[in-house]
């Protein structure tokens, strides 16, 4: 029901943007950059859902279980802060990982402490994007700053119990 609540929701906000949009030529305009961002999107939303259904199947669900699951505890929390920041790719290679390791029996809390570490610390933006653009100084700042939330993340998915 959530899933139709937000489609009605999204198709609403589009028409209110259609309507406001006055001119034809500014409505063309929206409608190719639209259509240019589902080219964009699509083919890497399908190969990475593809690529994350074959994952799980290679991936030994043992140690995924043993490394991620409901006994590891802290120790998983751990793991998945360290192997965020080191996975290579975007955001359709740590979402296709982090969905095969659930698939295998890792802990949401597991799971949502490796995208957040992902999210905040990916080396590859780390390299190309921030320190190029705002520097040494300002990025140390922002990763001692942001160190301790995919653990708090974490913590608080195990604590309220909420996967």
């Amino acid at each position: 029901m959530n899933i139709v609540i937000g489609t009605v929701l999204l198709f609403a906000l589009a028409a209110l943007t259609w309507h406001k949009l006055a001119t034809p030529s500014s409505r063309r305009a929206a409608l190719t950059g639209a259509a240019n961002l589902a080219a964009f999107t699509l083919p890497r939303l399908f190969t990475a859902m593809i690529g994350a259904a074959l994952l799980a199947e290679l991936m030994p669900a043992d140690q995924i279980r043993a490394l991620f699951g409901a006994g590891a505890g802290l120790t998983a929390l751990l793991l998945a802060t360290l192997l965020g920041p080191v996975t290579p790719g975007g955001a359709f290679v740590s979402f296709a990982l982090a969905a095969a390791a659930l698939k295998l029996g890792a802990t949401p809390a597991a799971a949502l402490t490796y995208v957040t570490s992902w999210s905040l610390f990916s080396l590859t933006k780390l390299l190309a994007y921030e320190l190029p653009f705002m520097g040494g100084r300002t990025m140390a700042l922002r990763l001692a700053i942001s160190l301790p939330i995919p653990l708090v993340v974490g913590g608080l998915v195990m604590a309220f119990r909420l996967g």
